[in-house]
């Protein structure tokens, strides 16, 4: 048995399970599991699961979580077989009024649905269907939408038919509600039907419902067109959708002209490339151009997908203009969703072209006033540097990345800093000591902790793209400069970067450059620097003890300076200075 069982007795559970604290009955069901293995499956079938179907009059916290135990129930029942006893409770589930508890209901039933027999659909799951399809509460017409995909497939034809004509039923319901849920749903019921029944019935009730008064139905049928379309041929396509295509273009409500502006990569790519060259380029033309923030925001996000659909001649003549004018729009949300993708353009249009229209386009938006559209664009360069080479892009846009690295938003100068190492490694080390070098030091006294962290982890990275030498020579020597400065902050920093830079300097340059200093601070009056200062020396011995001539300072240097911090008044700075010392051991 067990041992969990022995250890919370069943009939305690079972118990729970009627209990007026609402608490109790909840760990009860959580635990459904554990009482039903001890039960066993006979006595699960016959006495719990009518139990529970009783107990259906609750709170909505444990319907929900009943609904989802019951999902995963048919094993404890007896597999299978008896799968099909689990259908009652939880159709009466899935007409409760909450509706994360119905959701979860039909979510359990999609799970048990494919385990049925055909003889156990017919007999058990399509009079549950047509049950929750002619209820008189929208909430169990509601639910029975979401139930017709999974049972269409294993259903015979006869049961078929009537499947569609009830889904045409609710898709023709009186409440909203109920057809908002068939709008939801019919793209995956449409995906299981055949060619032809998809022809006759599922392309009507699509055509009814992107006609439907209101606009959060309208805007549903968004993704059934994608998933119907997909099915099809382009000259089905043409015949059947190109209408309604336009018309969602055009619908007078921002809601749906929305949704088709976020789906529309999707829907070009299902309805095939002659509909998307004809018809549907002046379609996202207009979407660019709609007086609504949101939906330019959204179109925008598919600028580079879409272009990739079309030719290059398409692109230049009636997109580019478009994302000029969105380079200046109004709305700042609608500038950041270009600058985030504006850089996708790069590779189709190549380096001429890059060069040409999208060039001063990056340098418009870099000096934009929303912090957002600044920190899209920088995050993006990598792609135009691989088409137009750095030469360029440093000549055209580097006075900018200087201005932003002086930023007054501490996220956008953080954002720069991410970015230097990967400049670094394409501008090559004069260029960048010349233009950058000073920049990166400066950075270490910034007002902003995040931006003093993200500068020492930068020094490091950028040792390891130029190598020791280069360090040695030119930032170590400012690092460990600060040490002395009277201000702490500048102190810890020099710390921060010691214990950054560590694992990417050699043994030799930590005993001749970095351990006097740390021996030094050692006896900091800050406690903060001091217990610091026992990180740092944590981090510098592995390194040490990999070279036979350095290993020594060890035991001569940094052991003691451990030990004299251990016995510190601070409790912090004994706490790291033990830490340290057990992991030397």
């Amino acid at each position: 048995m067990n041992p969990e069982v022995e250890l919370y007795p069943i009939a305690i559970l079972i118990d729970e399970l009627r209990h007026d604290d609402v608490s109790l009955r909840l760990n009860a069901i959580k635990r459904l599991n554990t009482i039903a293995l001890a039960l066993g499956p006979q006595r699960a079938r016959e006495e719990l699961i009518p139990f529970l179907d009783e107990s259906i009059d609750d709170e909505d916290e444990v319907l929900l979580t009943l609904a989802g135990e019951l999902g995963d129930f048919v094993e404890y029942i007896g597999g299978a077989q008896f799968a099909h006893i689990l259908l009652q409770p939880l159709e009466n589930l899935a007409a409760v009024e909450e509706t994360m508890v119905r959701d979860k209901a039909v979510e359990s039933l999609n799970k048990i649905c494919p385990l049925l027999n055909q003889s156990q659909l017919e007999q058990y799951y399509t009079p549950l269907l047509k049950r929750l399809s002619m209820g008189d509460w929208f909430t169990s017409r509601t639910s029975a939408t979401g139930l017709y995909a999974c049972g269409y497939s294993l259903a015979s034809p006869a049961t078929q038919d009537d499947m569609r004509k009830s889904f045409g039923q609710l898709c023709a319901d009186d409440t909203p509600m109920v057809r908002r849920a068939a709008a939801t749903h019919l793209g995956a019921l449409a995906k299981k039907v055949s060619k032809e029944h998809l022809i006759t019935d599922m392309i009507p009730f699509f055509a009814k419902l992107s006609q439907d008064e209101q606009d959060s139905v309208r805007l549903l049928t968004v993704t059934d067109l994608v998933a119907i379309a997909e099915e099809l041929s382009p000259e089905e396509n043409k015949a059947y959708f190109l209408q309604p295509l336009k018309a969602m273009v055009a619908d007078k409500s921002w809601r749906v002209r929305y949704m088709i502006a976020d789906n529309f990569v999707k829907l070009s790519k299902a309805v095939g490339d002659d509909i998307t060259r004809d018809d549907l380029v002046s379609a996202f033309v207009r979407l660019l151009k709609d007086n609504e923030a949101e939906v330019r925001t959204a179109a925008a996000g598919q600028v580079p997908g879409f272009a990739q659909l079309v030719d290059k001649e398409t692109i230049l003549s009636y997109i580019l203009p478009c994302v000029k004018d969105m380079v200046t729009d109004t709305s700042q949300h609608v500038r950041a969703a270009l600058a985030m993708q504006i850089s996708g353009l790069a590779p189709i249009l190549g380096k001429e072209s890059t060069t040409e229209h999208l060039l001063p386009l990056f340098l418009q938006l870099l000096k934009d006033e929303f912090p957002d559209v600044r920190l899209n664009i920088i995050s993006k360069l990598e792609t135009v540097n691989n088409v137009i080479g750095i030469e360029l892009l440093s000549q055209s846009l580097l006075p900018a990345i200087v201005e932003l690295a002086e930023d007054k938003q501490w996220r956008v100068r953080l954002a720069i800093i991410d970015y230097i190492p990967l400049l670094a490694t394409q501008l090559g080390v004069e260029f960048f000591d010349e233009k950058l070098g000073a920049l990166c030091m400066s950075w270490l006294g910034d007002s902003v902790f995040s931006i003093r962290e993200a500068a020492t982890v930068n020094l490091r990275k950028l040792t390891e793209v130029f190598g020791v030498d280069w360090a040695k020579q030119t930032i170590i020597p400012k690092v460990l400069a600060m040490g002395t400065h009277p201000n702490y902050l500048y102190r810890m920093t020099t710390i921060f970067a010691i214990t950054a830079m560590a694992p990417a300097v050699t043994p030799e340059v930590i005993r001749d450059y970095i351990l006097p200093t740390v021996t030094n601070l050692v006896s900091d009056p800050i406690p903060n620097i001091r217990f610091n200062v026992a990180k740092s020396i944590e981090a510098l011995i592995p390194v040490l003890s990999q070279n036979p001539d350095t290993k020594p300072l060890v035991d001569q240097q940094l052991k003691p300076a451990l030990v004299k911090l251990s016995e510190d008044t601070d409790n912090d700075v004994r706490f790291f200075s033990h830490k340290a010392l057990v992991a030397v051991q």
